[in-house]
């Protein structure tokens, strides 16, 4: 039974709750074990057509990886990186359409999966960016992730900064496919999946394949570079 994450059913539509509201959902190794095992199993589920992910509580869809678990130890940062890659790889393979319901702020990680999701529903007080650069961490999945779905000048000014997005700006660049008041998203993101649902599932699920293809070749570069990004910090001391 998962721990540190909710799944609840509406119908054809299963919603993936991140469930650590006072971390602000930030997610550790489990966390990220049971949210794969959750996506593997709608996939493989005929009767989920459309998946959801929301954070609990009112303040954040998740603040990305929980600073306060314990860096790899250099013999395990391969295996670390692959853990990342089926955590990332996951949300690419569904063959669900995928909304990410933003209850709050999409930092780090957590920004990078809600644009790995096909839609995003928001509301006035979101705020999203790439902060890591502030805390002196070198993104590897950052780069990738934002340029893929905003273009390489946003993806260098948000990952050379460290800036936050506010709601105004996230909606300016396309973030928001449908917005609503603040503890309605879920709500909306639920009529959208009732639109989607309606559609056929196998043309859905060939359309995303074909999509996530674009960038196939960077997902794999950005996993083949991570290690030596991170033994490189580690050398020169940050």
């Amino acid at each position: 039974m998962p721990a540190l994450i909710t799944i609840t059913r509406e119908g054809p539509t299963a919603i993936l709750t991140f469930d650590r509201p006072d971390a602000l959902n930030a997610w550790n190794a489990t966390m990220r074990a049971e949210i794969v095992a959750a996506l593997s199993a709608f996939d493989a589920d005929p009767t989920v057509r459309v998946v959801i992910v929301t954070g609990a509580g009112p303040r954040a869809f998740g603040a990305g990886q929980d600073r306060d678990e314990p860096a790899p130890a250099d013999a395990e940062i391969e295996a670390w990186v692959s853990g990342w890659g089926r955590f990332f790889g996951a949300f690419r393979a569904l063959s669900k359409p995928t909304i990410a319901a933003l209850n709050g702020v999409a930092a780090g990680s957590a920004f990078q999966v809600a644009l790995l999701c096909d839609f995003r529903v928001g509301h006035d007080g979101v705020r999203m960016g790439q902060p890591e650069i502030r805390a002196g961490i070198a993104s590897s999945s950052g780069p990738w992730i934002i340029a893929s779905a905003l273009g390489l000048a946003v993806a260098t000014d948000l990952c050379l900064t460290g800036r936050m997005m506010a709601a105004a700006e996230c909606r300016r660049l396309g973030l928001f496919n449908r917005e609503a008041e603040p503890g309605e998203v879920v709500a909306e993101a639920l009529r959208l999946a009732a639109d989607l649902a309606n559609l056929s599932p196998l043309a859905l699920a060939l359309t995303r394949q074909r999509l996530k293809r674009f960038d196939e070749a960077d997902f794999a570069e950005t996993l083949a570079l991570w290690p030596a990004m991170l033994r490189g910090m580690r050398q020169t001391g940050g």
